[in-house]
């Protein structure tokens, strides 16, 4: 039985539109990948023109998962590129923009949109102009009649990379939203190794598949345990994503789980307080064998700790150490001719982490494609006012 005919064995009305749109990820990643395949010559004029030859400052944006799209991203882009890379939420740049915006640096701003809509993305894109002298901007959304893709059609400095359709995601949750802008993200800045770079998002295409199809009941399994808390750890890039994926867990659950993340050194200083019998703990296992040391190393530790948590270790290897340092693995499969770095292997962690968020909504008893239907928290956010900067 494959995750789909699970969620229709369920018979769950609430459920349909967050389990297509997990299911339809890995068909979305090659379309986004096309896109990028087939403009690479436009995409690449705009760079050299607005990013390399300037040197300019390169500031991912977005608001909530949005954001965590760049969080996830501008790590290993900053060890790639020469340009100063960033990651800054339309959150935090609305409210104190002179903190972020630097008006006399040449910047690139690549916003990520699922609606293009919020306000504070709207506003973002209108500071950038009113306050940065050289700028340009990407708009990477999956909305085209958003505001967003809208107001970028009408900017020559700004470049419209539009998502896949079906990438608009209609549940509550940002799941297909945020992979398809994360590779796309990824992507233009792979244009000089395109043939290397395509066989590596295939392989992460074929692991989801291979997720979704056979991995899906280990992820049942986890629910079923009904923890009282969920942590999500990660270094570096697996940081941004125990981030993207505590957020998931805590929305699709409509808060009833609370959910914490932090990166896997940080994670003693202090946060490891939250750790108790009732706590299941997702680590995400870097592909990098130095950073990894870091990882197995607090695996011993919480191992040594002893009591009833639950520690999982979501890894593309396996050895004797993370076998006996883990309860559960759940292991994305490895390929004995291609490694992938954690900037795709996170798009296979990615998948873990949205079908434990969607299998523990239906747990609870929560319609994941609106589990607010008070109206609390909205699909896309409102209630914002933004007031004129000057």
């Amino acid at each position: 039985m494959s995750f789909m005919n699970e969620i229709e064995k369920e018979v769950l009305e609430g459920a349909k539109h967050t389990a297509r749109e997990i299911s339809q990820q890995p068909e979305l990643w090659q379309e986004a990948f096309e896109a990028v395949e087939t403009n690479k010559d436009v995409i690449k004029a705009f760079l050299r023109e607005h990013v390399f030859s300037k040197n300019a400052r390169i500031i991912f944006t977005g608001a909530g998962t949005s954001a965590y799209v760049g969080d996830t991203a501008s790590p290993l882009l900053r060890r790639k590129l020469s340009n100063q890379v960033e990651s800054v939420a339309t959150t935090d740049i609305v409210s104190n923009p002179l903190n972020y915006l630097k008006p006399d640096q040449p910047t690139v701003l690549i916003s990520f949109a699922r609606s293009g809509n919020s306000p504070e993305s709207v506003a973002t894109y209108d500071l950038a102009k009113q306050l940065v002298a050289d700028l340009s901007q990407i708009i990477i959304t999956c909305n085209p009649e958003g505001k967003l893709a809208e107001a970028a059609r009408q900017d020559e400095k700004t470049l419209l990379l539009l998502m896949p359709e079906e990438s608009n995601d209609q549940g509550f949750a940002m799941t297909s939203s945020f992979s398809c802008m994360y590779l796309t993200a990824l992507s233009i800045f792979q244009l000089d190794n395109l043939g290397e770079w395509k066989k590596k998002v295939q392989l992460a295409c074929d692991n989801t598949r291979y997720i979704l199809e056979s991995n899906y009941k280990e992820i049942i399994k986890l629910v079923q345990l009904e923890k009282k808390k969920v942590v999500y750890l990660g270094s570096s890039t697996l940081k941004g994503l125990a981030q993207e994926t505590s957020l998931k867990n805590l929305e699709l659950a409509s808060g009833k789980i609370p959910t914490f993340f932090e990166s896997v050194l940080g994670f003693r200083h202090g946060p490891k307080s939250i750790v108790d019998d009732e706590t299941l703990l997702f680590v995400f296992m870097s592909n990098d064998s130095y950073t990894r040391k870091y990882e197995l190393d607090l695996l011993r530790e919480l191992k040594n700790d002893g009591g009833a948590k639950t520690v999982v270790a979501i890894s593309n290897f396996t050895n004797d150490d993370l076998r006996a340092n883990s309860d559960v693995i759940l292991t994305v499969p490895e390929d004995d001719t291609t490694i992938i770095e954690d900037d795709l292997i996170a798009l296979n962690y990615l998948v873990f982490g949205q079908l434990f968020a969607l299998f523990n909504s239906i747990h609870l008893g929560v319609t994941p494609d609106n589990p607010s239907p008070s109206g609390i928290v909205n699909r896309v956010v409102k209630g914002v006012e933004i007031y004129n900067f000057s």
